[in-house]
């Protein structure tokens, strides 16, 4: 519940129990922080169970298929409770047994919504393709390329089995029983093509608190880091990866003007070491409001990655009225506009710099308005997850 899913989690099931619904939300107790929650909190297994699930995912490739005990447990619960509809966040985490957990849904008379934040479901490992360019997902996996990627095998390439696996339990739902939201219209045209094409689908994107990241005018963040009065070029990640463009702004960085200053936020001391002299790196921030200045105090946020979805990233610069520059990535491009910024093809480093270098011509005082506005318009968190209120009442009148 310390991640960005948890905390969508949390606020759809706050709004919910204002419209009258009661809200139950279930979590790995081994593995996710616990942060203050007003819905009821069910915990599944534990640290040990976790660790288990782990050894299981290293040595066999058997992501999803552990944790039948905890799985079971948490069955028993839902069965206590009796929801009127059960709504799927993340299930790999390593707690949870997919075919316990959708044999059990298959048999009762549940609505279920499932809420897709990337590809795990529907492929045979991964979760994520883009960057490895694989389409084996379309047709049955086999012979995965990254297999030592997340979660990692050491030893097994199980992908075929786990692609049957899954299709096996998660078809085995009723179609008029599972509505499965994306968060991206980029995801929904990938799922029309994988094992689960034939089920109902929704697209809602995911929001902000406009309220929390908003264009702020205190420069003290410029003091505090030693950036001055240079122009500052702006990278965020929760996790720095090639696959989030961090090789990419490193040359970037290299083509960055001398009254221009490279910030990345969500450094470890790894990635420092890797960083050239002149970038200033900033560790991963849970202060909010510092990180609403970074982005209003930045001239352009740039946003290199080679995979994702729908980067909440983009939606929160926009929204403190900075501009954004990505690649032509999956569901990145989907919040930026003419107004909004500029997209430039994967790996076009002299791109990322003319559209800098355009964006800084055009100026931050003509996006920023434009930018704010956009985000009141489209991000606003809880305009969205009304979109999931109406879609549970939707469900309900189908029983």
């Amino acid at each position: 519940m310390s991640t960005s899913t948890g905390r969508i989690m949390q606020e759809i099931g706050e709004l919910a129990m204002e419209h009258g619904w009661e809200s139950y939300i279930a979590y790995s107790y081994g593995r996710d922080g616990i942060k203050p929650c007003r819905s009821t909190l069910v915990p599944v297994g534990n640290r040990l169970d976790v660790a288990l699930h782990g050894l299981a995912t290293r040595l066999a490739d058997r992501h999803g298929l552990a944790s039948k005990h905890a799985t079971l447990q948490f069955i028993k619960k839902i069965d206590e409770i009796g929801p009127d509809i059960v709504h799927i966040h993340n299930i790999h985490g390593y707690f949870l047994n997919y075919q316990e957990l959708f044999g059990y849904l298959k048999e009762q008379n549940v609505q279920i919504v499932w809420t897709v934040h990337d590809c795990w479901l529907y492929t045979g490992h991964c979760y994520h393709y883009s960057y490895a360019g694989c389409n084996r997902w379309q047709t049955g996996c086999g012979h995965c390329p990254q297999r030592s990627e997340f979660p990692r095998s050491w030893l097994i390439d199980r992908s075929h089995r786990n692609w049957a696996d899954k299709r096996a339990a998660f078809c085995s739902i009723p179609k008029e029983r599972m509505t499965i939201v994306t968060v991206s219209n980029w995801m929904r045209g990938e799922m029309s093509r994988s094992m689960l094409a034939d089920f109902d689908y929704r697209t809602i994107h995911n929001g902000i608190d406009l309220s929390v990241f908003k264009p702020s005018t205190d420069s003290s963040i410029r003091s505090k880091y030693g950036i001055g009065e240079r122009h500052i070029v702006l990278g965020v990640a929760g996790i720095w990866s090639r696959e989030k463009g961090l090789d990419d702004l490193i040359a970037l960085h290299r083509q960055l003007k001398a009254d221009e200053v490279m910030v990345l936020v969500g450094i470890d001391d790894t990635i420092a070491r890797r960083l050239p002299d002149g970038v200033i790196a900033i560790r991963r921030t849970d202060n909010i409001g510092e990180l609403a200045q970074l982005y209003s105090a930045a001239d352009v946020f740039v946003n290199a990655t080679w995979q994702d979805n729908y980067p909440t990233v983009n939606l929160e610069a926009i929204a403190c009225g900075t501009p954004v520059v990505t690649y032509r990535t999956g569901g990145s491009i989907e919040s930026v506009t003419a107004d909004t910024g500029r997209v430039v093809e994967q790996g076009d480093i002299d791109g990322l710099a003319k559209a800098v270098a355009s964006i800084r011509s055009q100026g931050k005082e003509w996006y920023a308005p434009r930018c704010r506005a956009y985000a009141e318009h489209n991000f606003d968190k809880n305009e969205r997850y009304i979109d999931y209120l109406q879609l549970y009442d939707e469900l309900l009148a189908r029983k």
